[in-house]
């Protein structure tokens, strides 16, 4: 049996999230409450959360991901306020099979219009696409409003032990996958843990992403009756490892 070894990473994966921005922060020993939420946060943006899983297999026990997940992080360029993005609130709802959250996460507010609906979806262009001038092909789309938690859930939770929160702090919501496996937010995911190899338009199958694949995440919010938003674009690209 051999014994583990230090080497790069071989399943390098991508975790689509949404990046949560601070404005007004709160005094330590200050718990934000999940009603006064809209007060504290500033705006969201797109969040590649990129992960090394092969180590983080081997790291998260007994000692949680650190490695694995500290070599990189990706957001897009713009911010979308808070304010703006008020007319793509959402009703929110926990399966009622599913344990309900605790009352300090719960609220008639939270439920009524505390999930966001982003539409999201994830694209990769490989180098062979670059080199053949064909365009990205999507591997997944989903929307924020499938979001196990809400943003006012994640800061309520995170200040309750009076953690205080500063202006510009950042949190990533987590991976967002949506209910039927072609909505997966991951590799790990759409390829069940690289079992299953995903079949790209041009021939290149793909478990985990290879040297010179461009990850493109992109959101956009629409509503009859509302100005459509767009996130832009955050574009990650791998580089070979270095040694």
């Amino acid at each position: 049996m051999l014994g583990p070894i230090l080497a790069p990473c071989k399943r390098l994966d991508y975790e689509l999230e949404v990046g949560i921005y601070i404005g007004s922060g709160n005094d330590m020993g200050e718990p934000i409450s999940i009603d006064n939420v809209d007060e504290h946060v500033f705006g969201l943006c797109l969040f590649n959360d990129w992960s090394a899983r092969d180590i983080q297999a081997w790291e998260y026990q007994p000692l949680g991901p650190f490695l694995s997940k500290s070599f990189a992080s990706t957001v897009s360029p713009w911010i979308i306020t808070t304010e703006a993005l008020a007319p793509f609130r959402a009703e929110w709802t926990r399966d009622s099979t599913d344990p309900q959250p605790l009352p300090y996460l719960d609220s008639e507010q939270n439920r009524a219009k505390g999930a966001y609906d982003i539409q999201l979806e994830v694209l990769l262009k490989s180098e062979k696409m670059r080199s053949e001038n064909t365009p990205a092909v999507k591997l997944s789309e989903s929307s924020f409003i499938y979001s196990y938690w809400t943003v006012g859930q994640m800061l309520a939770h995170h200040t309750v032990n009076g953690c205080n929160l500063q202006p510009g702090d950042f949190l990533g919501s987590g991976t967002q996958s949506g209910p039927n496996h072609e909505e997966a937010g991951s590799l790990l995911e759409l390829s069940m843990g690289g079992k299953q190899p995903l079949e790209l338009k041009n021939g290149e199958t793909r478990t985990f992403l290879q040297d010179g694949d461009s990850v493109i995440m992109r959101g956009r919010c629409e509503k009859e009756g509302a100005k459509a938003i767009g996130f832009g674009e955050v574009v990650g690209t791998v580089l070979p490892a270095k040694g």
